[in-house]
């Protein structure tokens, strides 16, 4: 009998795959679920990226392989990035490297710098791609705890007193998903001491430092963080582009060289055309981020906090980001109980949060990438249900 290699014993099919079958197959049923679940934007691109790929896409002498580094107007497009938002110098030619979506760039960093055996440290809650990936890499995971009380902050205290011997990597994702903790500097410059104490590479996931933000950090900013840093960014969240899988990872140049050797060998770069369309958009006007980034997500974060009120959750209204997260009643005692009955009887998907970690047991999360209208009809639903609390 051929059997499975044995790492796929150490994960399970993602949660999202698995449940976007089953709202698939009832929608197959016609009962039309609304899903307030996925963080992935319903609103197009600026008409100057779409326009720019197509212009592109026309041409007979674009079609072929491209650089695995990506194309230098790219790359110096990442860069301008960086100057415009943070005020972080970067050096297009090797200190940014383009990635097909920054869960790509969660894979090839992973294999750069982590033997099997050797440990990450992992947030709880945090993205499960953190722990999956990792897992099927071979290393072994470290949690270490994001709390309510604490603003979703690594608690530094209680990290210097782990065995930190065989820690490679950290992973952090500030502003935080899913708790929609904010990025703070006064934890970035932390971040950077600690990882220079400790030998370790401080890996921050930031993709929503523009959406329902006015303050625009990144951990570069910290003086000598290329030195043990790297960043995640993303044009999924912050340009409206989650299906064109354009990622960056900003570092200095000897950990860009690493991660090239991993990536040259895995993928054969991002077609010409997408790679100069995602270079326009990072020319979007300073208007339409605040159209999309900040005034949109606004008015729909009005209807999901009407959500949250009615379920009698509790929630931080400082949080950023494209979701919503919310504290679950003290007498709703599991909270898929929750949200399955919501998903069976009101028809509205939403994220039950232990899929993040084991402290986020007592949430759900509201994901604001769907029109006002469909938040405001999946609100009416619940109304009619019978939720005790």
């Amino acid at each position: 009998m051929i059997q499975p290699a044995d790492r796929l014993n150490l994960v399970q099919e993602y949660y999202f795959s698995k449940k976007l079958k089953e709202v698939a197959q009832m929608n197959a049923e016609g009962k039309d679920i609304i899903s307030l679940a996925i963080g992935s934007p319903d609103m197009p691109p600026s008409p100057e990226t779409i326009n720019k790929l197509c212009e592109v896409a026309k041409r007979s002498d674009t079609h072929g392989y491209q650089l695995t580094m990506g194309i230098p107007e790219l790359r110096d497009a990442m860069a301008g990035f960086y100057k415009r938002w943070y005020g972080v110098d970067v050096d297009g030619k090797s200190e940014v490297l383009p990635l097909i979506g920054s869960k790509e760039g969660i894979l090839h960093i992973t294999l750069a710098f982590v033997n099997p055996g050797e440990e990450v440290l992992v947030p709880n809650p945090g993205y499960p791609t953190y722990t999956s990936l990792s897992k099927i890499l071979g290393a072994k995971i470290v949690n270490y705890n994001l709390r309510e009380d604490n603003g979703w902050q690594p608690d530094f205290d209680e990290l210097e007193k782990m065995d930190l011997s065989k820690v490679k990597l950290m992973w952090t994702n500030y502003p935080n998903m899913p708790t929609g903790g904010r990025a703070q500097r006064a934890t970035y410059e932390r971040l950077v001491k600690f990882a220079k104490d400790h030998n370790i590479v401080v890996v921050n996931d930031n993709p929503y430092s523009l959406i329902l933000s006015e303050e625009h950090l990144s951990i570069m900013q910290v003086p000598g963080a290329k030195d043990c840093c790297i960043e995640l960014n993303s044009m999924s969240k912050s340009h409206n582009m989650p299906g064109w899988r354009v990622g960056m990872c900003v570092a200095n140049a000897e950990f860009i060289k690493w991660i090239l050797k991993v990536q040259s060998n895995i993928e054969s770069g991002t077609f010409r055309g997408i790679q100069l369309a995602a270079a326009e958009a990072y020319n979007n006007t300073d208007d339409w981020h605040r159209e999309y980034n900040i005034n949109t997500y606004a008015r729909r974060r009005q209807w999901a906090e009407k959500i949250m009120d009615l379920l009698g959750c509790t929630y931080d209204k400082t949080q950023v980001g494209m979701f919503l997260w919310g504290k679950i009643p003290a007498d709703i005692e599991n909270v898929e109980d929750l949200t399955e009955k919501i998903l069976h009887e009101a028809r509205v998907f939403i994220t039950p949060g232990f899929i993040f970690g084991s402290n986020g047991q007592r949430y759900i999360r509201i994901s604001l990438c769907a029109k006002e209208e469909k938040i405001q009809q999946a609100l009416e639903r619940i109304e009619k249900l019978n939720i005790e609390h």
